[in-house]
């Protein structure tokens, strides 16, 4: 008797951002996959798949969202789960990938965390990784299996476009962004600029902004970070832009951490408005008149529907070029 296999995709979703989720499974045209997920008293995840996902392509969904610990552990958990449930291939999609920002030793006695949660996935049984706009490009290698490293250029150039902002200039808030942000302005036909800023030693969060590389003045300067976390480094940068005579000041980030101080000092800058994908949940007072979300559900969709056809997503989607 001959058995011809027949490729089954199933996708979940972890409690961190449902949402997206489920704007995920309706581009693709799937339900989500029936997922039991719920803490014990003392806080230990249980996890149990309510449907068979054996022989199954399987795409598990999870935002590292706040908090971040519990979220990464969360997906671990549905990982393990599916494995044990004799899984096919396991892909875990991580729209925002957390410790994404300690990719390597600044100094001595420091560890490289954002490898150690590559380790833990390999350890858990995933077979891939799909992520957006990762903080370096090198995390990518900290994996043994395949990244696919996605944009949301596309998305977020598309949205800039559409509002027809007459002169306009691309401002990259520090030297690590400055590639990303030519990229942003080749695709706009618009110009470059770059803020210097500096972080004083032993210090966390705290930003420095001294001086601006570029013509401003009298321009729409749009800041472009693949973060906004406590929103230091975008309003050091806004001031000093305004300072230097640019006429208005947005700021364009893929992923809205907006922890601690964040909203506040978003809501009392001179930025006018704050555009970001929904790579994370916002909702409620963090969802302020300045921020404006734009959806990175078909970006995700499509580099599903390409690793579940062929194993391969397309140069179009991937990081890599932005680099």
């Amino acid at each position: 008797m001959e058995l011809v296999p027949r490729k089954r995709l199933e996708l979940f979703s972890g409690r961190a951002h449902p949402e997206l989720a489920r704007e995920v499974a309706d581009h693709l045209q799937v339900k989500l996959g029936e997922l039991t997920l719920r803490e014990f008293s003392d806080g230990e995840i249980y996890s149990r798949f309510d449907q068979s996902v054996r022989g199954k392509d399987i795409f598990l969904l999870q935002s590292h969202a706040g908090p971040v610990n519990d979220s990464i552990f969360e997906q671990l958990i549905m990982v393990d789960a599916a494995k044990r449930a004799s899984a096919k291939r396991i892909t875990a999609v991580c729209p925002y990938y957390g410790y994404s920002r300690q990719d390597r030793k600044a100094s001595g006695r420091e560890p490289i965390t954002a490898k150690l949660v590559a380790d833990l996935f390999k350890a858990a049984g995933a077979d891939r990784i799909i992520s957006v706009d990762l903080h370096s490009g090198q995390i990518q290698g900290f994996f043994d299996g395949p990244v696919d490293h996605l944009t949301a250029t596309q998305v977020l150039t598309d949205y800039l476009r559409a509002q027809d902002v007459g002169d306009l200039v691309i401002v990259a808030p520090d030297a690590g962004r400055v590639k990303v942000a030519e990229r942003y302005a080749q695709k706009l036909q618009a110009g470059l600029a770059v803020v210097h800023k500096s972080r004083p030693k032993g210090t966390a969060n705290v930003v420095n902004a001294l001086n601006v590389v570029g013509d401003v003045a009298g321009k729409c300067c749009v800041i472009v970070d693949d973060m906004i976390d406590t929103a230091g480094t975008v309003t050091a940068a806004a001031d000093l832009l305004l300072g230097r005579g640019a006429s208005d000041v947005w700021v364009m980030a893929t992923h809205p951490i907006l922890s601690g101080p964040a909203i506040k000092r978003l809501t009392d800058s001179s930025i006018s408005r704050v555009i970001v994908t929904n790579t994370l949940p916002l909702s409620g007072d963090r969802l302020v008149d300045k921020i404006e979300v734009v959806s990175i559900a078909k970006v995700i969709a499509d580099a599903i529907a390409a690793v579940f056809e062929d194993g391969s997503v397309s140069e179009l989607f991937h990081g890599d070029n932005l680099s």
